[in-house]
């Protein structure tokens, strides 16, 4: 009865705010402690450790000198950027490009966990989602190519199945038009990445309590009425979670899709911050050009996380802090 007191008063002193955590509560959890240190060691010399570099950003660096030795040039880097046609064309298809992976990956995803929690058959659904997520184990050059032949104006399938609709009259150049580019990338990134995020909120789904569908049964309700007001209403602090930390990654739209995909005749309409940072900054040797750019993305990313976040606390849904 004593030590499970103790690890009672240790469990309310942590999950309250208003209550110090004492050397006795990190005494009794020393064994936890002990298991972070390898993660925390990982994050400090993964994610904190090369942020020395950003140093880069505010020199005209060479990589011969010392980084003490280089010429200082204050915020030149940054200058250039934000007057540069290329850089604002490049933020332009990246903002685009991560928008409409964020709306049809979500609405995608959740459609199709919903669907599948409506299948009865368990051997039928776990087939189906056995199906929808083994294209993310692929790597974006396989997946590249399978879009590319889906594509190509010869033998097709998409351009065979629309011409036999009657939708089109000829075969459409799908890759060599700029318009077309970023829908590509979306129905891509969707067919790849789809059955993956339908696993979190299929997990989500599983932690709603069965005895609501039941009384909901009692009730009257069909499946659709079922779906609205208990499913989604179950997951929605799941979905919350995963929209902010999404915003957050906005301007990280990908790099090997839209490098694998383009072509010269798309280039306004392909290329992203990360290509701009391999051609300009690394391709060029001006690194000091593409550590500005990573800095300018990395700050982006964490004002909109925090936008989001704040934005979520004042309408009263599920946040991350």
């Amino acid at each position: 009865m004593p030590n499970i007191k103790l690890r009672t008063e240790n469990i309310l002193e942590v999950s309250n705010p208003k209550m110090r955590i004492s050397w006795k509560t990190i005494v009794h959890q020393k064994q936890l402690i002990f298991m972070s240190f390898p993660f925390l060691l990982y994050i400090l010399l993964f994610s904190y450790a090369p942020l020395w570099g950003w140093l880069t950003a505010f020199q005209s660096y060479t990589p011969a000198k010392g980084i003490f030795e280089q010429q200082w040039v204050g915020f030149k880097q940054f200058e250039f950027l934000f007057t540069d046609e290329r850089f604002i064309r490049m933020l332009r298809n990246t903002i685009a490009m991560s928008v409409i992976n964020l709306v049809l990956s979500f609405v995608t995803a959740i459609i199709l966990a919903l669907l599948l929690n409506e299948l009865k058959n368990m051997l039928f659904k776990r087939t189906i989602q056995t199906i929808s997520y083994l294209p993310h184990f692929l790597s974006w050059v396989i997946v590249a190519s399978i879009v590319q032949t889906c594509l190509s104006t010869e033998g097709g399938i998409v351009n065979e199945v629309l011409m036999k609709l009657h939708i089109i009259d000829a075969p459409i150049l799908w890759l060599s038009k700029g318009e077309y580019f970023w829908g590509v990338i979306g129905a891509a990134n969707v067919w790849k990445e789809v059955g993956w995020n339908t696993i979190i909120y299929l997990a989500a789904i599983a932690a709603i309590d069965p005895a609501l569908y039941e009384a909901a049964e009692i009730d009257g309700a069909n499946r659709f009425h079922k779906m609205r007001y208990i499913t989604l209403q179950g997951i929605r602090p799941t979905i919350m979670v995963l929209l902010i930390m999404s915003i957050g990654n906005i301007l990280n739209s990908g790099f090997e899709a839209q490098y694998l995909l383009r072509n010269g005749m798309v280039l306004d309409w392909s290329d992203t911050i990360d290509i701009f940072v391999l051609r300009y900054g690394i391709g060029n040797g001006n690194y000091s050009l593409g550590t500005a750019a990573g800095i300018f993305k990395s700050i982006a990313n964490i004002i909109l996380l925090l936008m989001a976040n704040y934005t979520a606390k004042k309408i009263g849904e599920e946040r991350l802090i």
